[in-house]
């Protein structure tokens, strides 16, 4: 019988080597890898494990063989060690949509019918504009719901509402709701229901955000298998958010205490992570 383990959610579900396996092979993990770290992480297992726990073994054991596929690997908790607050997921946000074309404009008020709206992303590409609000979270167990959903579409139909002066020097074409987590299906069917676009960890099934992070080898700072964590934290509160800019900065590093053969070493790692397969 397949052991049951408990997700960062609280729910316990029976434990699925095969997807564990496929997770590992989708950060770039070789077949032999793959199988390995599955058969040590399964022979040792005891009751209940805990998936965080899971995920940290494999971590550590993929880290030893290939570090770019540790760091892939990783992405989801990169994410929330770009916390505590949300403003460098904003910016990372925002540097996304640059990597696909946009021209973007972080935390840019808005005026509505009602009252104006600071906007965490503003984009606009061609023809199109959007405008999005994001929510942070971090905690790995926790789903943006439909109140959440509801309280961003209220702000959009207001700005949709405005008078015409202001929609021609502010056009929004459509609005987004942007987490680092996953929705609540009742969020799902009332955004759908209402015209409103999301943005989620794993929604929509294709083109959600670790499919346009791996798409566009775009990479949190925290990423990064060569940095300790004191080392991110600083370079986080200096606008250093993404690998690239890890490698467009170099000299950022020094200022944080790196030494020059360090410093060679973490944008070596860059580098390699940021190459597009």
């Amino acid at each position: 019988m397949k052991p049951e383990i408990i997700k960062a959610d609280g729910s316990v579900e029976m434990f699925e080597g095969t997807k564990l396996e496929a997770s590992l092979r989708r950060a770039g993990a070789t077949d032999a890898t793959a199988e390995r770290i599955r058969h040590t992480i399964e022979a040792s297992m005891g009751p209940l494990a805990e998936s965080s726990d899971i995920y940290k073994r494999a971590f550590q054991m993929l880290r030893q063989d290939a570090r770019p596929a540790a760091a892939r690997y990783s992405l989801r908790r990169a994410l929330f060690d770009l916390g505590p607050s949300g403003h460098p997921f904003e910016d990372f946000v925002a540097e996304l949509f640059k990597k696909e074309g946009w021209t973007v404009e972080g935390r840019r008020m808005i005026p509505g019918k009602c009252v104006p709206h600071e906007v965490d992303v503003y984009a606009s590409r061609g023809n199109e504009h959007l405008a999005a609000e994001l929510k942070y979270h971090n905690t790995p167990g926790y789903k943006t719901d439909v109140k959440v959903a509801l309280y961003v579409k209220a702000r959009f139909d207001d700005i949709w509402q405005c008078k015409e002066e202001d929609a021609k020097t502010c056009p929004v074409d459509v609005g987004f709701l942007i987490t680092n987590t996953k929705f609540t299906k009742q969020a799902i069917d009332y955004a759908t229901c209402a015209g409103m676009g999301l943005l989620g960890w794993s929604y929509p099934h294709t083109g959600n955000l670790y499919d346009r992070m791996i798409a566009n080898a775009l990479f949190p700072v925290t990423a990064l298998t060569t940095l300790k964590k004191a080392e991110k934290r600083l370079l986080i509160d200096k606008g250093i958010v993404t690998c690239d800019q890890v490698r467009e900065h170099r000299d950022v590093l020094r200022t944080v205490g790196l030494t020059p053969e360090r410093i060679g070493t973490v944008v070596a790692e860059a580098n390699t992570l940021c190459e597009k397969d």
